[in-house]
């Protein structure tokens, strides 16, 4: 089979948001090499787009210089995690150039290339169109300043860059000039019964993604937009003048390039896995928030380029730290080499196996629970019961283990937890496998508790029940390493050499017996309290070194030198604030708006009626369930407006200065739903 993770952007660091998919997928590998299957697994940094080409201008580089840069660095953090890729590819390269070209051809060629003309905003001084992230302006609806070129993040509204007022570019503080380009559009709604099979029936899609699917049928497959105009870091369209392809139609087919870049080196037949009557296996773990792009977009592309289609899509949610979205004020956002520095790397590996399900559930890292599991699991529990066991086996019978078991029934308990363990791998619920075996480690532990060999090796005449004993408790030691072999290599090569033994996962439950093993030696430390706070001090200071090494954005002087706070706004009486109703109103239901970038949909109770408010809170609230029961502040008198997305009837009340920085304002306890705030 061929298995890859999402490919990391190329133009920052890696996160432990990031490393909950690489693990995710690392464990996966590595237990389907475990039991004997032929597993090949890549990924590669996504290097095209505008964000890294105006980056690397701002840094004085090429874009090549970049990428190669943070080609290393990536690497360097995947390695340090132990993540076990075949190959870590980039996309920017002659494999991915051809397969991208390759297959746009033959999407042109059958008829599923189109092209129109459309209006876009143009920076006149850096001489390039701008995506809607590249222009602010002053919101045409309320009129707040700094807003990006779809989105209002203080009233919510949406609309188009055009509407802008004072717009400029943030990339040069030009004010941008309207001009017309001919754009490629991929005609997505021909593949609509297909993929409306696909999702459904073909067992790749989990119901619960096939669910979320649905709301894209439901407003309406659209063409895909596939092409940008120069300048444009990426591969240009072989067919157009200063066209080029833009970044999601290149970046999965990096898959690919990887894959053959592979496959060229090994002596692979690369074509036996992609044609499209392949019987080989192929599975991609992403994040929910790029769905649509692999269960839409990519296995349409496929399908129309006449090449085969994953058998399977791995959804996960996002990363949380100690219950709130990753910060990095708080020293939350962790870089993965600031974790490096200070924790071992099976630490958070261990825990995210411990908490991850098949379901794209968000996971928290509590970092107290952590740090407890941690230390009571594999020090306490694993660690620790070889080396109650060891030492007697050492001293008292020169490394030999007893020729026969003692405790039948421990040992029966060892192989009864086999299945449940596979299964819990094969189908990704890796919690399950987890309890199953810590489950077998509390038993044995018991069981030494019980027998207490430190009590025997007093007896005397009770040699040989001191060696059976000892012997059982190391079995067990035995099956729970090789167990937790995917979760935790490095530990599972130690126990290796010092049980002097391949331990092989499908024998796992067969005991040593008359077998002779070496001398033990400490395998893991316990977390200490320090050094979690050291990883947080050392992760704020990496967010202030790179406050400093940002370069300074221009903007157009109206919007230069801007206070440390927001200004107040112009003086009003008690009769302008007493227009305005602000009533008490409870989050009933909160969801993501598809399509939108940063609108969340939520249903409020205001106790006399019910009402719906798209609020632009999407990147401070990633998770909406998080809000369901919450009370906020409703203006319940704002005229409702009709957006594209539905009908807006209010506004929430919310502090901070927008983006990931917004905070709901709550009533204090005892405020009842429509209570008027005075």
């Amino acid at each position: 089979m061929l298995v890859t993770s999402a490919l990391p952007y190329a133009n920052g660091q890696i996160h432990l948001g990031h490393m909950l998919e690489h693990i995710q997928s690392d464990i996966f590998v590595r237990f389907q090499r475990a039991i004997g299957n032929e597993v090949y697994y890549v990924c590669a940094d996504d290097c095209h787009g505008t964000p890294i080409m105006i980056k690397a201008h701002n840094m004085g580089i090429t874009p090549e210089q970049l990428i190669a840069d943070i080609g290393v660095s990536h690497k360097a953090d995947f390695d340090g995690f132990l993540i076990s890729y075949d190959n870590y590819y980039r996309t920017h390269s002659e494999e991915n150039r051809k397969f991208s070209t390759e297959i746009y051809q033959k999407l042109r060629d059958k008829g599923y290339i189109k092209t129109r003309t459309i209006s876009q905003l143009y920076d006149p001084e850096k001489n390039m169109f701008l995506p809607d992230r590249f222009v602010k302006g002053t919101c045409p609806r309320c009129g707040a300043k700094d807003q990006y070129g779809d989105n209002c993040e203080v009233c919510s509204a949406t609309y188009d860059p055009t509407e802008l007022k004072d717009a400029y570019s943030t990339i040069s503080g030009a004010k941008p000039v309207l001009k017309e380009s001919e754009h490629y559009f991929f005609d997505l709604p021909q593949f609509e019964a297909f993929l409306q099979d696909y999702i459904k029936n073909s067992g790749a899609i989990a119901p619960a993604m096939a669910h979320k699917l649905e709301e894209w049928f439901a407003q309406g497959l659209k063409q895909w937009d596939i092409s940008r105009d120069a300048p444009y870091f990426g591969f240009e369209i072989p067919d157009a003048q200063n066209k080029y392809f833009y970044v999601w139609l290149d970046a999965p087919i990096g898959y690919m390039a990887s894959f053959k870049n592979f496959c060229d080196r090994k002596g692979i037949d690369f074509n036996e896995f992609f044609k499209a009557d392949s019987t080989k296996e192929m599975y991609h773990f992403i994040g929910k928030d790029i769905l649509y792009f692999h269960s839409l977009f990519w296995p349409a592309t496929l399908k129309g380029a006449d090449l085969r289609l994953p058998n399977g899509v791995f959804v996960h949610g996002y990363l949380t730290v100690n219950g709130t979205k990753m910060s990095k004020s708080k020293g939350t956002f962790i870089q993965a080499s600031t974790y490096l520095k200070h924790l071992k790397p099976e630490c958070l590996r261990y825990y995210f196996a411990s908490k991850l399900t098949a379901d794209a559930v968000d996971l928290d890292l509590a970092l107290d629970d952590f740090q407890a599991k941690i230390n009571s699991d594999i020090v306490g529990k694993i660690v620790n019961l070889a080396s109650r066991c060891a030492g007697f086996i050492t001293k008292r019978f020169e490394g030999k283990l007893a020729a026969q078991v003692y405790d039948a029934e421990l040992a029966a308990k060892i192989g009864a937890i086999a299945a449940s363990v596979k299964q819990g791998y094969e189908s990704r619920n890796y919690a399950e496998a987890i309890r199953a075996i810590m489950g077998l480690a509390d038993e044995a532990n018991r069981f030494i508790d019980r027998e207490a060999p430190w009590v025997i090796a007093k007896q005397e005449g009770q040699e040989a029940k001191l060696q059976q004993v000892c012997t059982d408790g190391l079995n067990a030691f035995k099956a729970i390493i090789t167990y937790l072999s995917p979760v935790l290599p490095e530990v599972y090569a130690k126990a290796q050499e010092f049980l002097n033994d391949s331990l092989n996962f499908n024998d796992a439950a067969q005991p040593l017996l008359d077998h002779t093993i070496n001398k033990f030696t400490p395998m893991f430390t316990r977390i200490d309290p320090k050094d979690i706070e050291a990883m947080i001090e050392d992760s704020k200071q990496d967010l202030q070194a790179a406050a400093n090494a940002a370069p300074a954005q221009p903007k157009a002087e109206a919007a230069a030198a801007a206070p440390e706070y927001e200004p107040l706004e112009p003086e009003i009486t008690i009769d302008d604030f007493a227009k305005i109703d602000l009533r008490i109103a409870t989050i009933i239901k909160a969801e993501h708006v598809e399509g939108a970038k940063k609108l969340l949909r939520l249903e409020l109770d205001l106790g006399f009626e019910q009402r719906q408010v798209f609020a632009g809170i999407k990147a401070a609230y990633s998770e909406p369930s998080e809000l369901v029961g919450k009370q906020v502040v409703v203006v319940a008198n704002l005229k409702a407006r009709q957006m594209k997305f539905g009908l807006s009837q209010g506004m929430v009340m919310a502090a901070g200065p927008g983006g990931t920085d917004v905070f709901l304002l709550s009533p204090d306890s005892g405020a009842k739903n429509g209570d008027r705030v005075h």
